[in-house]
C-alpha cells in the first residue's frame, strides 16, 4: 500500500511541476517533465526483476519504437494548434496517438511474434 501511495505522490509532484513551469517564462520546459522516465523506471525494474535481462532488452526496444506514436501526437498538436481550438486539437492528437499505438502493436506482434 505504501508503494502505491508513493507512486501517487510521484504523479502529483509531476503535475505540480508542470503547472508551476507553465507559468514561467520558460513555459516550454513543462513539455519535458512528462518525459521523465518515472513509469519506465517502474516498468523496467519489474520486468528486469521478474523476467530477466533478455525481456528487459525487448521492453527497452519496444519503448524506443513507442516514441513514434508520441511523435505523431506532438506533430498533430503542433499542426492543429494554430487551426483549431484546444479541445479539438488535443482530442485529435489523442486519436492520432491511439492510431499510431495500434499500428505499432499490430506491427510489433507481426514482426516479433510476441
Amino acid at each position: 500500500m505504501i508503494s502505491l501511495f508513493l507512486k501517487c505522490l510521484l504523479g502529483a509532484a509531476a503535475v505540480l511541476i508542470i503547472a508551476l513551469l507553465s507559468r514561467t517564462k520558460s513555459f516550454y520546459v513543462a513539455g519535458l517533465v512528462p518525459l521523465f522516465p518515472t513509469f519506465a523506471l517502474i516498468a523496467h525494474y519489474i520486468v528486469g526483476a521478474e523476467r530477466g535481462a533478455g525481456d528487459l532488452r525487448v521492453t527497452a526496444l519496444f519503448g524506443l519504437w513507442s516514441l513514434i506514436p508520441y511523435a505523431i501526437y506532438l506533430l498533430t498538436v503542433y499542426w492543429l494548434s494554430g487551426r483549431f481550438e484546444l479541445g479539438v486539437t488535443l482530442a485529435a492528437a489523442t486519436v492520432a496517438w491511439t492510431a499510431g499505438a495500434g499500428i505499432l502493436l499490430f506491427a510489433w506482434s507481426r514482426i516479433y511474434g510476441v
